[in-house]
């Protein structure tokens, strides 16, 4: 017995029919044979009359059945289910089904998103394909002691990244203000504060943001936690986890990338990858010294004088993260095609992570590039309640300018610090990013099960 979806349907006579069925992703000729199918068995009447033909044609392309038979070969050598009853209509499909062209409509693919995946193998496909990337995270993190957490999505405070939230409001609690989470970032901190010394979480961010071909408001990250490594050691786990990945979801560490409509790009993910100290390369691209960033407000209106000069255009808030964070997007990331490692992020870029022992303007923090997009942002953790806080304080004088997306300050988070966090290092990476480069997909939507659309005129 065999169930499935009618895919196409031949007569060969008024005795012979021919069924195509979908199971699973796996085809399956059906062969219908008036002298073979035994009506009796059916809600029919005996055979030796026309009902072999009528009642075969009422099952149309679409429409999920129920067959019953032997397995053989035809005279062509196809393997083939030979139908001994009745069919069985187990649930009817009401609309005409074009599976031999696809659906080739992207606003209609994306709106109706189970006719894409229906009709085009490609998008299944490629959902497996993500299940997969998924699946080898977890086996990686399981095999090296790590515990998987479940950390809160609703929270009166958004935190752990610099990104505007969304906010409602919890009715069951007086209409408290709540926000859905940007990262998982400061209670998986507090899990190691806990004495869960490695602990990672996959699960879904929510920013109030932009949406393109490499942002949507929903999407998923992994975050993992660490105690007693430092940044070599983050280093490392990324080379070899990112090679993995690739070698498990394309089979090769080495990927093409096509979709971006340029010429093709082999991407190589055999360690070690390319790094690029962020400041160091700024000045050589500038041809020029950068001011020094210990001074905020000097160093805000001397970077600004410089963007001038190069003909960078600034948005509004102009504030000194924002402006750093402009020059390496307009200099370094797009040239960043292998994957590559930004590292030496200035301290007031990066209010979450440890200062550099010997350049304490800088933090041990890196960002892996690679086609020009960030897939990974890591750090060794800052534990110290105090400079914390100072840190904090400077993300609110951001947002008194008008930076929504700076730090609040999270004065339960710095308390918690204060029972002493162990050196750690924290690690975040975009799945659905990743996804899209190793399946070729141009769009990051095209990795989703159900990407968020404007609503239809």
């Amino acid at each position: 017995m065999v169930n499935g979806r009618v895919i196409s349907r031949r007569e060969a006579s008024s005795k012979l029919i021919f069924i195509e069925l979908l199971e699973n992703n796996q085809h399956l000729q059906l062969v219908l044979s008036k002298a073979t199918v035994d009506m009796s068995r059916g809600p029919l009447e005996p055979t030796g009359s026309p009902e072999f033909g009528r009642h075969h044609k009422l099952f149309r392309k679409g429409d999920i059945i129920q067959a019953r038979g032997y397995v053989g070969k035809t005279k062509t050598g196809e393997l083939s289910l030979f139908v001994t009853q009745p069919l069985r209509l187990l649930s009817p499909c009401l609309h005409d089904l074009p599976f031999r062209t696809g659906l080739r409509n992207y606003d209609r693919r994306y709106r109706q998103r189970y006719l894409d995946m229906l009709l085009n193998p490609d998008t299944r496909q490629l959902l497996r394909q993500r299940a997969l990337l998924i699946r080898t995270l977890r086996q990686y993190f399981d095999q090296r002691g790590f515990t998987e957490v479940e950390t809160p999505i609703l929270w009166p405070q958004a935190g752990g990244a610099n990104a505007r939230p969304f906010r409602t409001e919890a009715h069951a609690l007086s209409d408290l203000p709540l926000q859905l989470r940007v990262a998982p970032e400061l209670f998986l901190k507090r899990l190691v504060i806990g004495g869960l010394d490695r602990v990672f979480e996959i699960g879904k961010q929510f920013r109030n943001e932009g949406i393109d071909a490499d942002h949507n408001p929903e999407f998923t990250t992994i975050e993992f936690y660490q105690a007693y490594t430092n940044m070599e050691g983050l280093i490392k786990t990324t080379e070899e986890l990112l090679r993995e990945i690739a070698v498990a979801v394309t089979g090769s560490a080495q990927v093409t990338y096509s979709a971006a409509g340029t010429e093709p790009v082999l991407l190589d993910f055999k360690p070690p990858f390319k790094r690029i100290h962020v400041m160091e390369e700024l000045e050589r691209k500038l041809g020029e010294s950068l001011p020094n960033l210990d001074d905020p407000d000097f160093a805000l209106a001397a970077l600004t004088q410089i963007c001038q000069r190069h003909r960078i255009r600034l948005c509004s808030p102009v504030t000194l993260p924002r402006v750093l964070d402009t020059l390496i997007g307009h200099y370094l990331e797009p040239n960043c095609i292998q994957p590559t490692f930004l590292y030496g992020h200035p301290k007031i870029m990066s209010p979450l992570a440890k200062s550099n022992d010997k350049d304490t303007s800088v933090t041990q923090r890196f960002e892996l590039f690679m086609l020009g997009k960030e897939i990974v942002n890591a750090y060794e953790e800052l534990n110290d309640p105090e400079d914390q806080r100072a840190r904090f304080a400077q993300q609110l004088k951001d947002r008194a300018v008008g930076d929504e997306e700076a730090h609040n300050l999270d004065e339960g988070f710095c308390q918690s610090l204060e029972y002493g966090l162990p050196p750690t290092g924290g690690w975040g990476m975009g799945i659905d990013r990743l996804c899209a480069i190793l399946t070729n997909v141009k769009h990051l939507r095209e990795t989703l099960t159900f990407p968020i659309m404007r609503p239809s005129e």
